[in-house]
């Protein structure tokens, strides 16, 4: 089929299951947190290392990646990338020890790392400017789909079949995603423009500065910074011990707590998207308000005397579901403040934000659980757990000024250039 025939909505649909895959394997650690530290013989900062490794790859190589994207286009990337996963998870399937286990978790975050900004790209060069917030949106949501599968079907395959059959079936499931990229995705709906997305690399390190040095970019990496990591953390880690261990949840109602928070990020992604389409000048207000009040509702939680009432710990779980698609505001300002031909460098740059204050946040939380944990205990006790997660407010209070600082640069710099374009030329 020639790729300027080839129905755009069949492309983007094959992109956005293939980052479903990826959110999928990204998230299968978080709710196997319990079994692999029972597996492998670990403590909580033990465990810890396995989402930083896998994190910290994923945000080390956004740049690279965003570099890598601009020069031989998505198709490619999302098929690396798809590979690099299975063989992760077939890793992590046989694993018998640590080191193994690391290892299979940074080969997930290097393939997950060519994901997201695979498939931003592709709708940037499918679709019209005019749908790109409310595509964005939805690509994030989609993908959430992922962590519903890496939720209570992967517990309940866990527990019955056992660790190899588990990690050997999301493999497979992956390997099939590999298939589809590979007959159905192309970088650009006109097939004679596809040697044209392949500038030379002083073209692409050019651009990656002018991305950086755009304060809209920035903007958009803070924004994403302060509004991902702590719906991401509970999700990816740590939540679902907090929910059985501290909280007193069955391992089966933990995971249908998590559950919930994807199920809620769906219906809140085309609001977040349609709040933006229509005020664009007023994103930062959305970015506030969503920071403010996760930490707000964490604050009642953690201050809560005893165990929380199962109705706090369901808002919590509400309040950072929106977490995930407030962080896409982030992406919707790299798209704005930068052409299409950078996309993908400033995009990368965006990316990094939430992932380095998530990966801050998972070692944070893994070290003070050991602290605060009792010697001869086997689980931390719930305060422990409220001290672990107060570390978050001094990340909101850096994303915050920083998104503030960024926002005031980004408009000086508007002002400027619609000063500039209103001069006549011959002045």
């Amino acid at each position: 089929m020639n790729a300027g025939r080839r129905p755009a909505a069949l492309v983007y649909a094959v992109a956005v299951t293939a980052y479903l895959t990826a959110v999928f394997h990204r998230s299968s650690l978080g709710v196997t947190g319990v079994d692999a530290a029972e597996r492998f013989h670990i403590n909580a900062a033990a465990l810890a290392t396995f989402s930083v490794a896998q994190l910290a790859v994923y945000a080390a190589m956004q740049v690279p990646v965003g570099v890598l994207l601009d020069r031989y286009g998505s198709r490619r990337l999302l098929l690396a990338g798809g590979v690099l996963m299975v063989a992760g998870q077939l890793l992590f399937a046989v694993a018998g020890d640590v080191p193994a286990a690391v290892a299979a978790r940074v080969l997930v975050g290097l393939g997950d790392a060519m994901t997201f900004i695979s498939v931003l790209r592709i709708v940037a060069f499918w679709f019209p400017g005019r749908r790109n917030p409310l595509l964005v949106q939805l690509t994030g949501t989609v993908g959430q789909f992922g962590a519903v599968l890496g939720a209570v079907p992967l517990v309940l395959l866990l527990h019955r079949a056992g660790w190899t059959p588990a990690f050997l079936t999301a493999a497979a499931l992956g390997a099939t995603v590999v298939l589809l990229v590979l007959v159905a995705v192309r970088d650009t709906p006109h097939a004679e423009h596809a040697t044209a997305l392949a500038p030379d690399l002083a073209t692409v390190r050019r651009q990656l500065a002018d991305a950086w040095a755009q304060p809209g970019t920035r903007l958009g990496l803070w924004t994403h910074f302060v509004t991902q990591f702590s719906g991401a953390v509970f999700a990816l880690l740590w939540g679902y011990p907090f929910l059985v261990q501290g909280q007193g949840f069955s391992p089966t109602a933990a995971a249908g707590m998590l559950t919930l928070m994807t199920v809620v990020t769906l219906v809140c992604g085309p609001v977040i998207a349609h709040l933006c389409s229509r005020h664009p000048f007023h994103r930062s207000v959305v970015v506030f308000a969503i920071t403010a009040t996760t930490a707000g509702v964490w604050a009642v939680v953690l201050a809560w005397p005893g165990r929380a009432p199962h109705w706090l710990l369901v808002a919590l779980v509400v309040v950072l579901a929106v977490n995930g698609p407030g962080s896409m505001i982030g992406f919707d300002y790299a798209r704005t403040f930068n052409p299409v031909h950078r996309i993908g460098s400033a995009t990368g740059i965006v990316n990094v934000g939430g992932f380095v204050a998530s990966i801050a946040l998972i070692l944070a939380v893994g070290v003070v659980l050991d602290l605060a944990t009792p010697a001869g205990r086997d689980a931390p006790p719930l305060s422990a757990f409220r001290w672990a997660f107060a570390v978050q407010f001094l990340l909101w209070a850096l994303g915050a000024a920083q998104v503030l600082r960024y926002r005031n640069a980004a408009r000086r710099r508007l002002a400027d250039e619609r000063a500039a374009a209103a001069v006549p030329a011959a002045a």
